[in-house]
């Protein structure tokens, strides 16, 4: 993808112009709709690094279209604010200094208010840019990422949210949903699958992004893969048997994590005289055994692998089986480390530091779950995040 050389232009065909606009105010519009049940004082929040206020969100999905599209592609195109660039930026080195991940929530300013501005005004000359039908293909290439970028953002609202207010000793809610309470109502099944060369990786027709490219050719030795989730049920049974006190189920780093952070249950979960509870983004709620179990880290899920006398599978195997299986109810781990397909290419530029530059230690998750956006899933997205974090909506398949 290039971010230098826009002499060549396109008009494309009403029906696809309109596609365009239809799918970027789609998405745009559904940002917003999220936060309404929120007040001023959520926008805010940021307990932890890894957890940007909604407000940052709201204001980082508009500075990427801004930044990467408006400031390229729109004649003579005057930003919203000259600072917002460093406010909203994420971790583009391409485009300079920022604030630092863990302070999004300490800036009192811009207001609530200041960032819808800010999103109506890009919001106005992206839906101008769009229905002039003169797009560069390079724009739409960008405009695709854009698009399925703020998706992401829409999956990390309900994350960080649900991770912020689940430390309120309020106990404040975000609505009726709990996004957590549904049951596993498989029955149980190894599905066996033959030894072979399988092929990894994105191919036809749609978007994707470029760590799932570079189809390649894996061969992969007889395996069986489990038809269903780990439960809650089953999770508690590992507890139980002192799995979080058993040292040989655990890696050496996960044990340094258990010890210092004080680890002995999932997030979220607490035990009270009448069971387990966990907190959703609808509150409290008792932990049913037949629901599947969710925001669990790497560490956990090959810990109860081990203890089961099984593994996670590897990201290839599974790819290889996902037509077998009914997935996209949570991130599952896998035990492949985070790594480019052969012959990967990062893209020159800003787009560049999307996916490259972060692969090293971490896992591949593969998946999708209840909270991620509607047609942003297939069965070659590789998600991926460090060991220790759960906070996604994060599950266990088992392997062997």
């Amino acid at each position: 993808m290039r971010l230098n050389n826009y002499s060549k232009h396109y008009r494309y065909t009403g029906h696809f112009i309109m596609n365009l606009l239809n799918r970027y105010k789609e998405v745009r519009e559904k940002s917003q709709k999220m936060v309404e049940p929120l007040v001023a004082e959520d926008f805010m929040l940021q307990p932890a690094f890894f957890a940007s206020p909604p407000k940052w969100n709201l204001g980082h999905t508009s500075w990427f279209f801004e930044e990467m599209i408006l400031k390229h592609f729109y004649k003579n195109y005057k930003v919203f604010h000259s600072l917002f660039g460093f406010i909203f930026n994420s971790y583009y080195n391409s485009f300079g200094d920022r604030v630092g991940r863990d302070q999004r929530g300490d800036l009192s300013r811009p207001t609530v208010e200041e960032v819808f501005q800010y999103r109506r005004y890009v919001d106005k000359h992206m839906i101008e840019l769009l229905g002039s039908g003169n797009i560069d293909p390079d724009m739409k290439t960008i405009l695709d990422i854009g698009i399925n970028h703020e998706q992401q953002h829409q999956e990390l609202f309900f994350t960080d949210l649900k991770y912020a207010f689940s430390l309120n000793p309020l106990e404040p809610a975000y609505g009726e949903n709990a996004f957590c309470a549904d049951a596993e109502d498989q029955a149980p099944a190894m599905i066996r699958m033959d030894e072979g060369i399988y092929g990894i990786g994105f191919e036809g027709e749609g978007f994707c992004y470029d760590n799932e490219m570079g189809r390649h050719k894996v061969f992969l030795h007889p395996y069986e893969i489990s038809n269903k989730l780990v439960t809650n049920g089953e999770f508690i049974e590992f507890m139980n048997d002192g799995g979080y006190r058993k040292f040989e189920f655990w890696h050496d780093d996960a044990l340094a994590w258990l010890t210092e952070n004080k680890i002995d249950k999932p997030l979220y979960w607490r035990k009270t005289d009448d069971g387990w509870e966990q907190f959703t983004l609808a509150g409290w709620q008792a932990v049913k055994p037949a629901d599947i179990l969710t925001h669990i880290t790497y560490y956990e899920a090959f810990a109860f692998a081990q203890w089961k006398g099984m593994r996670l599978p590897t990201e290839f195997e599974w790819e290889a089986a996902a037509g077998e299986f009914e997935w996209g109810r949570r991130w599952e781990w896998t035990e492949s480390a985070y790594l480019p397909y052969p012959g990967y290419k990062k893209p020159e530029g800003a787009v560049g530091e999307y996916n490259g530059k972060f692969m090293v230690n971490q896992k591949v998750l593969r998946g999708a779950s209840v909270v991620t956006s509607e047609g942003h899933s297939r069965k070659t997205y590789r998600n991926f995040f460090h060991p220790n974090l759960g906070w996604q909506f994060n599950g266990i398949r088992l392997a062997r």
